[in-house]
């Protein structure tokens, strides 16, 4: 516990994360048992203000949790019409047809959404149901009792650039919880203590990540086609990574399109957010931004460990929920209803829990329904598409994994379970060993530098705090990283946050945190894993409009 002293507040569940996993949790607490007191701590300025997701929203999670959702006006306004899906070459396109794909990658029944309205939406229900949500209040620090987590600490303000507490010093609350749910997305700082404390990733695969971006255009209405979904694969990235892309048709003539970039490259020198400036200009996708503006950029890290990386998502006092226990299913590009049905299991873990008189007991009932419920079978039918594709590369990983996701539908696997390899930090190779890439200069109308898209992230942290990037050892980014990795961290974030300038006649490594939209890429790809990224003081960071 802190040596500070600060105020406490007493609650039956604390929940760090308002989005949908979070949320989900929240409601169904309240829906089981109105008495009980429920808070959920948000580090964004909002609601909604930090959360990015392509998205295509499998409306499962959220019908099971609200039936009547559409009669409460959740903002799920476009349904899918059209999926589409391409093999891309510089220069042109190959339709891969529809009727060889597995029935679980039909976008049949989903709705293309913003992923920050539906939690904003979900945090008004949440609200009128009685649940405490505080915006603005980053947690900060676990609270133990003995073994068991207890609480966080949240809100915490006032800190000078050195740490100490300067004039306007706040010390922030502990707040207490019989359980603490975990909530905070992929690769949350008081997740990566927990799973560090309790050992929660042994026996499992480590898990893998992919660093997604996002730019909202708006576009000529006579180019829009609302409902459309279209996936790419292929250009521009090639045999240098795996990833890909996704163009979706939203309302009020906007389209969402992004691109993912699966963080176990091994060439250092790849500049993911250069590959998605350079897709744009694919013939295909500048035909249709042609004539459009761009209102909105942003990028988050991706779970893509899938089945075998989930870690044990129990602890003494606590759970993991959502992304910060990995559950994404890569190949359909979904994770979202998967955060939500968690978000109920725990919830229901825990009110059976608190009926029967057991405190604070492991919520082993919520492993159970995890693994054995609708997140494990969406996620152990498609565990060997992500190792294929490490493993064997795009086209075969394609014809294998689609082989497998078939078989999987009848009950079984040809291949069993693969495992995943080494981290993402550690299949970084060497700079010698790799030619340098030359990245066109951005035009500025499809394509833009990132300081530039950085603005359209509404991104704002308070300069005199602490940077929230750590570094273990500062002297290692110029000692080590430079001479052997080409210092990666100036390609790989997508904000622009670390570069090497020359000061003296040395090189010398800046952070600048400012620009930081918390996806915490530095944290998962740094190769000699010097980088730890923590919470910023509240209310920082970006400010997602409708991401």
């Amino acid at each position: 516990m802190s040596e500070i002293e600060r105020e406490a507040m007493e609650y039956d569940v604390v929940i760090v994360g308002a989005g949908p996993a979070g949320l989900s949790a929240a409601i169904r607490l309240k829906q089981l048992d109105a008495d009980l007191q429920v808070v959920v701590l948000e580090k964004g300025s909002e609601v909604g203000a930090h959360i990015l997701s392509g998205a295509v929203l499998d409306p499962s999670g959220l019908t099971r949790l609200m039936p009547d959702w559409k009669d409460k006006g959740a903002p799920l306004n476009v349904p899918v019409r059209e999926d589409n899906f391409y093999m891309m070459g510089e220069a042109g396109q190959i339709r891969v047809p529809n009727w060889p794909m597995p029935p679980l990658m039909s976008n049949h029944g989903n709705y293309i959404v913003s992923m920050g309205n539906v939690t904003r939406w979900m945090a008004e229900q949440a609200e009128a149901l009685g649940v405490e949500i505080f915006p603005g209040m980053s947690a900060s620090e676990l609270v133990y009792d003995g073994d068991r987590v207890k609480g966080v600490v949240a809100g915490e303000f006032g800190k000078e650039a050195d740490g100490t507490a300067g004039p306007n010093y706040e010390p922030g609350m502990e707040l207490h919880g019989k359980y603490v749910f975990i909530a905070e997305g992929v690769r949350g700082s008081l997740a990566k203590q927990v799973m560090a404390k309790y050992e929660l990733s042994k026996g499992h695969c480590p898990q893998k990540f992919g660093i997604g971006m996002k730019e909202i255009w708006e576009i000529d209405p006579a180019k829009h086609r609302e409902g459309t979904v279209t996936h790419t694969m292929g250009w521009p990235l090639g045999g240098n990574a795996g990833g890909g892309s996704f163009i979706y048709h939203f309302e009020n003539n906007q389209v969402m399109i992004g691109f993912v970039v699966h963080l176990n490259y091994e060439n250092p020198h790849l500049y993911p957010y250069m590959e998605f400036q350079r897709f744009k200009h694919h013939p295909m996708v500048a035909e249709l931004l042609e004539g459009g503006k761009r209102v909105a950029y942003g990028a988050r890290a991706i779970s893509e460990g899938g089945w075998q990386s989930v870690p044990k998502v129990t602890f003494p006092g606590g759970v993991l929920l959502g992304c910060s226990a990995g559950l994404v299913n890569v190949p359909r590009i979904k994770g979202n209803h998967n955060a939500m049905h968690s978000g109920i299991e725990a919830a229901e873990a825990a009110h059976a829990a608190l009926q029967a008189g057991r405190e604070g007991d492991e919520l082993t009932a919520y492993e159970q329904t995890l693994r054995s419920g609708p997140v494990g079978k969406d996620l152990k039918k498609v565990r060997n598409v992500k190792p294929m594709w490490s493993k064997w590369g795009l086209v075969p990983s394609l014809a294998f994994g689609g082989l497998d996701m078939w078989t999987n539908t009848l009950g079984f696997s040809l291949f069993g379970t693969l495992r995943h390899g080494k981290t993402d930090a550690a299949a970084t190779g060497e700079a010698a060993k790799f030619k340098p890439i030359d990245y066109p200069k951005p035009d500025g109308k499809l394509s833009f530098d990132r300081l530039t898209n950085v603005s359209f992230s509404f991104t704002n942290h308070e300069e005199s705090q602490p940077c929230h990037l750590r570094l273990k050892d500062p002297s290692i980014p110029i000692a080590v990283n430079l001479p052997k990795y080409a210092e990666p961290a100036q390609r790989y974030c997508p904000a622009g946050v670390y570069e090497v300038v020359e000061k003296d006649g040395k090189p010398e490594f800046v952070i600048n945190f400012q620009n930081c939209v918390h996806c915490k890429t530095c944290d998962i790809k740094d190769p000699s894993q010097n980088i730890t990224w923590t919470t910023p003081q509240g209310g920082d960071g970006p400010n997602y409009p409708n991401m």
